[in-house]
Order: structure tokens, then sequence, then C-alpha cells
């Protein structure tokens, strides 16, 4: 599988020059090993901890196994055995003036995070891996968001993507396999998948006697997608404890399956709605749990705009995530319906993004972020509406419609 140039790689790099260890974290498939064996590979040693006879053997004499595996090293899926953390602390602590003894991947962000933070606290540089960015797939991992670029218009239009290939594009989702081995059955994969992260992940995180019931669960959250999530509402709907839905999402988000965006709340003479919103991390994942396989029914049946929405969220995430940011990004409603999908802080400043799966944009399009930065005239940034697309078309003062590509 040819290799495609990760963002993270050299935020990799420059970690393991400034830390003793490396924890990269991120979904299955996603391309931990990949990157780490692409960038460390003539340096490092490789373990992998998932096979159960190398797992069984890490646990029961932790001491004996880092012996036998001596730094620098890769090991990974550690969180199969996050008893090693505390004795690759105390090897770290042995060798403090030593950089990059440990690179470590997981795919369990919450279990590993609380066991690493306990082991590692300052030991350790954390970093998150998500499938492939546009950027990357195109060969330009290190591009800067629109509105960090400077220059004429078009140094901000990029070029567009005929509007099939595009939802063709979603449909297929972003995992480096798919990508780079565009001949794979995509709904094949994707099932295979799912099946997969169920039978391993769930069940290691928590006891789920029916699978089939997390599977609706999936489901539904997958149709509820870009709206405002009431999990008393799901769980109602297919007869779940409320608790058990709570855990259940905990679960998707550990797993990096989904993120949840919160609402951005300021000090405005308006109500403001307080409940979150859920989004699948790949737009692949979603269209295979809504039961879209072909690119014309996901373009125009109902769920086209959270697809969309899906995507601009991802393409934003990845590319902050990628530099070893924590994105800073929401989304904006107040109670009488008024709505950005997304508002991007950045150094203290505020960028309003509006998602629209039209490829028609329209100046209506632009009045929520207009009326947003009204409501913030100090820290709001000119605003973007995002389309499906090719030209970039001035909606107003300060709002400017921009083809996906140009993201």
């Amino acid at each position: 599988m040819p290799y495609l140039t990760r963002q993270l790689e050299s935020v990799a790099r420059r970690a393991a020059r400034e830390f003793p260890a490396v924890v990269l974290t991120g979904p299955r498939q996603s391309g931990k090993t990949t990157l780490f064996r692409e960038a460390f590979g003539q340096s490092h040693d490789y373990v992998s901890l998932e096979p159960p006879d190398v797992r069984a053997s890490a646990a029961q004499d932790p001491r004996s196994f880092l012996s036998l595996h001596p730094p620098p090293v890769i090991f990974d899926e550690v969180q199969y055995v996050p008893e090693l953390l505390p004795y690759i602390k105390e090897i770290i602590d042995s060798r403090r003036k030593e950089k990059a003894l440990y690179l470590l991947t997981g795919s369990q962000n919450l279990l590993l995070m609380e066991r690493v933070t306990e082991s590692l606290a300052g030991r350790a540089a954390m970093l998150k891996l998500l499938p492939l960015s546009r950027r990357e797939e195109t060969g330009k991992p290190g591009r800067p968001l629109v509105w960090e670029r400077t220059g004429t218009r078009e140094n901000v239009k990029s070029g567009s993507e005929p509007i099939p290939q595009l939802w063709a594009n979603l449909v297929r989702g972003n995992y480096p396999e798919l990508v780079t081995e565009p001949s794979r059955d995509v709904a094949l994969w994707h099932s295979s998948y799912v099946q997969t992260y169920l039978e391993r992940d769930v069940r290691g995180l928590r006891q789920i006697g029916d699978l089939s019931l997390f599977q609706g669960f999936l489901r539904t959250l997958a149709a509820r997608s870009g709206q405002l999530l009431n999990l008393s509402d799901v769980a109602r709907g297919i007869g779940l404890v409320v608790n058990t839905a709570k855990a259940w999402l905990a679960i998707l988000e550990a797993t990096y399956q989904v993120m949840i965006v919160r609402p951005y709340f300021a000090n405005l003479g308006k109500r403001l709605v307080k409940t979150p919103k859920v989004y699948f991390t790949d737009t692949g994942t979603l269209c295979y749990l809504l039961g879209l396989r072909d690119p014309i029914h996901a373009m125009s049946g109902p769920m086209a705009g959270p697809i969309f929405e899906t995507a601009v969220l991802s393409e934003i995430m990845k590319t902050l995530l990628g530099r070893g940011e924590e994105p800073q990004l929401h989304f904006f409603r107040t109670s009488v319906g008024s709505e950005v999908d997304f508002i991007v802080e950045s150094e203290g400043r505020l960028i309003p993004i509006e998602v629209k799966s039209s490829a028609t944009p329209r100046p209506e399009m632009a009045s929520d972020v207009n009326a947003f930065r009204r409501d913030f005239p100090r820290k709001a940034e000119p605003g973007y509406v995002v389309h499906t697309g090719d030209i970039l078309l001035p909606l107003g003062s300060g709002v400017t419609a921009i083809p996906f590509t140009s993201l």
C-alpha cells in the first residue's frame, strides 16, 4: 500500500526530539502504525501488542518483556497492556536525558489517556491521528485553512472537483486503505470495519450482551448526525436505559468513531441552545450506517446536508490535529433558531462557517453568519459559506462562498 505523507509526521518527529515518549492515538486503520514505521522504522524496533500471546507475556512479566524489547522501540496498540506503562516510566526516569525511547500507539483514547496521565505525565507527548484529510490525499498536507491565507483571489481558490466525484469520495470515506486502493469494495470494507470494531473495541470496553441493539444505536445516531442530540429520545426509540446510551456514546467518542460538537456560549442577551451535536468522524462510516451506497442517492437524499457538514467538520479537525493542536470548534444556535454550523476559535478570534450542500451559493445563505458577526463585532472574523460547487463568490460584506476544495 503506497504511503501518503501525513501532516502529523513532522509533528511526531519534533515531539520525538523533545520527549522520551510519544503517544499516538486515533481510530483503528487511520494509519498510526504506518506513520510511526515510516518516520522511525530505521531507528526503532517494532512490537505489536495485539497478538494474545504477546499480550499475555507482557502482562504477566512486564520487566522481562521490556528487557527483551529495549528502547528505542515502537509498541503498537499499547491499550491492550496498560500494565507496561509504570515500568516504562521507571526506565524513562532512569534515562532522563534521552529522547524518543518509547513510541506508543493506541485506539482507545479514554482508558489509555487515564493510564498515560497516571504513569507518563510530563514524559510523553500526546498526538491524535484521524483518517486522511483531503489535503493529504492530494499531496498538500501542510496547506493552510482558507482564513489563514493571504493574497489574491486565485490564492484562495484551489480549483474544483466535479460534484459526482465529490460525492463518490464522501461515500467512500477517508481511511487510508480505501484511498490508496480505489478498487476495494467500499460497502464490504465498511461492513467489515464496523463488525471488527464492535467485536474488538466495544466488547473490550464494556460488556454488551446484544450487539444488534448496539448496531441499532449506531444507526440511530447516524440518522441524527448534525442534529441536536437528545439522548433520552435516542434511548427511548430503541428501548435503552439513558445511562446505557450515555455509556455507549462515551465508547464511540473514546474510540474516535464520533465527534461531539458543543455550542459556543457567550454573555449575550439571548437564550442559547446548550445541547451538543454528534457527528461521525468519517463520512464513509456515516454513509454506510445510513444505508447509502450510491453517491447520487447520498447527494439527492435528505441526509445530504449532514453528510457534507461532516466532511467540512472532519477536514477542519484533521488539519488542526495534524499540527498537534487541540481544535477549539463549536456551533452557535439561539433558542429562536438562528444558527451557524461551525465556529472556529483561532488566536482569540471567531471564524463563522456555514455549510450548504447546494452547488449554487446565494446571498441569503449568509444571513446567519452576518447575524453572528453583528452579535460579536469585536471577535468575529469574516465568515464563509462552504458549498459543493466550483465558484468563489462574495455574499456581501464579510462573507464569502467557497468550494469545499478551497477550505
